[in-house]
C-alpha cells in the first residue's frame, strides 16, 4: 500500500533544508566561543589544550579550528598564549549561552532529566529560531 503524502512547495522546503545547512556551518563556530568564554570565566584563561580535551578532538584539529575563527574575527591568540575572544566572539558567546540556558529549561520543564536536557540542548540550541526561543520563554513562564 503507498501513502499519498503531499509534498511541500519545493522552494519553502529548500529554504528549510538551507536553514538547517547554515545552522551546521556555525555550530561548531558557536560551541568553540561558549566554551572559550566558559573556561576564561571558570579558569581566567582559555587553552588549545582545554579545549581538545573538553572536546574530546586533537590539538591539530583545535588548532585548525581557531585558525578559522581567527579569521571570521571571533577570536585572538598570540603564540604559547591564550586565546581571547573579540568584542563580535563575545557577542556571539553570549548569545550561544542565553540559547542552551533556554532550551535546557524548557526541556526541564517538559521532564527531561538534567542530563538529557543538558546532551540535547547541545544540538537543539543551534538549530532553534527566535520565534521557538520565544515561544519556550512563553511556556517557562507559565510552568513556574
Amino acid at each position: 500500500m503507498t501513502s499519498q503524502t503531499e509534498l511541500a512547495d519545493p522552494k519553502e522546503q529548500a529554504q528549510r533544508f538551507e536553514r538547517v545547512r547554515e545552522a551546521h556551518q556555525t555550530e561548531t563556530a558557536e560551541d568553540y566561543v561558549e566554551l572559550i568564554a566558559d573556561l576564561i570565566d571558570a579558569n581566567g584563561e582559555a587553552r588549545v589544550v582545554d579545549l581538545a580535551q573538553r572536546f574530546g578532538i586533537s590539538h591539530a584539529t583545535v588548532n585548525k579550528i581557531i585558525t578559522r575563527l581567527k579569521k571570521e574575527g571571533l577570536v585572538n591568540s598570540q603564540p604559547y598564549r591564550s586565546l581571547f575572544l573579540t568584542e563580535g566572539g563575545q557577542k556571539l558567546a553570549e548569545s550561544c549561552k542565553r540559547r542552551h540556558i533556554l532550551v535546557v529549561k524548557f526541556l526541564k520543564c517538559l521532564g527531561v532529566s538534567d542530563e538529557n536536557a543538558e546532551q540535547d540542548a547541545e544540538g537543539v540550541e543551534h538549530h532553534v529560531s527566535e520565534e521557538t526561543l520565544k515561544a519556550f520563554q512563553k511556556f517557562i513562564d507559565r510552568s513556574s
